[in-house]
């Protein structure tokens, strides 16, 4: 005889993604003249350029060796790369973080 875990009643019924494409689909309906642009899951418009395909390509090698393998990352990112966005992406329009 099988059971259900009593966990799964505790998840909420609607899938994030699934929520918010039925408010945006309902916000179109409203607003039809609206030029929404959907930022979501499985809304792209362009395949990914070919420096970030061979990044990925040598991220998931990495990931196939025990010498090189790390595992899930900090919570909130990796120092290096924290420094490496703010000294390339913000730095450059004038805005100093730490």
């Amino acid at each position: 005889m099988a059971i259900i875990n009593e966990n799964y009643l505790l998840i909420k019924s609607n899938y994030i993604f699934a929520e918010i494409d039925e408010r945006v689909e309902k916000y179109q309906n409203e607003n039809p003249e609206a030029d929404i642009i959907r930022m979501g899951i499985g809304d792209v418009t362009r395949p990914l350029p070919q420096a970030v395909v061979e990044k990925f390509t040598e991220a998931v090698q990495e990931m196939g060796e025990s010498e090189t393998f790390q595992g899930y990352g900090p919570y909130r990112g990796y120092d290096f790369l924290i420094d490496e966005i703010i000294k390339n992406d913000f730095n450059p329009l004038g805005i100093e973080l730490s």
